[in-house]
């Protein structure tokens, strides 16, 4: 059940508008060396800049061999908004983990994304950094980690000043809760200032529930918030998601 869970976590985002990866809920853990993966169909409501209501699809493959992992996400979502039908929202992301200590490793990752209700034509991201486990109860798991990344981003035609080129810092905090066999609660938050400008900063807080319905299928439920405090012009500084969902795992 733990298995599932951890890879339920790859399928839930923080993007909505910062569209930063919720890469704890990305993570899956095995107890030897193998490829595992994952895939979703979700059913969203969403409220920004217009009632939205979304159907997602999303896929990911991960291989760890204890001391190394290497995972890879993609996700695609079709939307529906102000009675208009369109696939807008696309992400790719591949990360690396190396352990140096049981309790201490290092992280790298790139990711490419785009989004058309966020006015994001392309965002690309560079990082690195450590990751901190900060308990070993396998019933109850913290995290921090603390990262910097480079960011380029292309707005749309909505906003002049379309590129910007930030280095970012990228913290966050997290928790998984095991209460029975069949049920996971996961919560991760997300805090990333402009190294330069630390008023220029976004949150991510994304809290999920899953419910194992059968050996390798599970009811997802997940509440996504964002805030970004400097956002493309014309888009709301917050905004939130609800997702519920079926995940199947392999």
């Amino acid at each position: 059940m733990k298995q599932i869970i951890f890879l339920f976590f790859l399928l839930i985002y923080g993007y909505a508008q910062s569209q930063v990866i919720n890469v704890e809920t990305l993570r899956k853990k095995t107890d030897s060396a193998k490829w595992t993966g994952s895939v979703s169909l979700d059913a969203s409501l969403i409220k920004n800049k217009n009632s939205i209501f979304k159907i997602a699809n999303t896929a990911d493959v991960q291989y760890n061999n204890k001391k190394e992992l290497w995972l890879f996400i993609n996700d695609l979502k079709f939307e529906k908004a102000a009675g208009e039908s369109f696939v807008n929202k696309g992400t790719q992301h591949l990360r690396y983990n190396h352990s140096v200590t049981e309790t201490i490793k290092m992280e790298a990752f790139v990711q490419a994304q785009y989004d058309a209700i966020s006015e994001i034509d392309f965002r690309g991201l560079i990082g690195t950094g450590p990751r901190f486990k900060l308990s070993s109860n396998e019933d109850y798991r913290f995290y921090l980690g603390t990262l910097i990344m480079y960011e380029y981003e292309q707005a749309s035609e909505v906003e002049d000043n379309k590129t910007r080129k930030d280095i970012r810092g990228s913290a966050y905090v997290s928790f998984s809760i095991y209460p029975t066999e069949s049920i996971g609660i996961i919560s991760t938050s997300y805090y990333q200032p402009r190294v330069d400008a630390l008023k220029d900063y976004r949150l991510s807080s994304t809290t999920s529930i899953l419910f194992k319905i059968w050996e390798n299928l599970a009811f997802k439920t997940t509440f996504i918030y964002n805030f970004d405090a400097y956002p493309v012009i014309t888009i709301p500084k917050a905004q939130y998601e609800l997702t519920n969902g079926l995940l199947f795992t392999f």
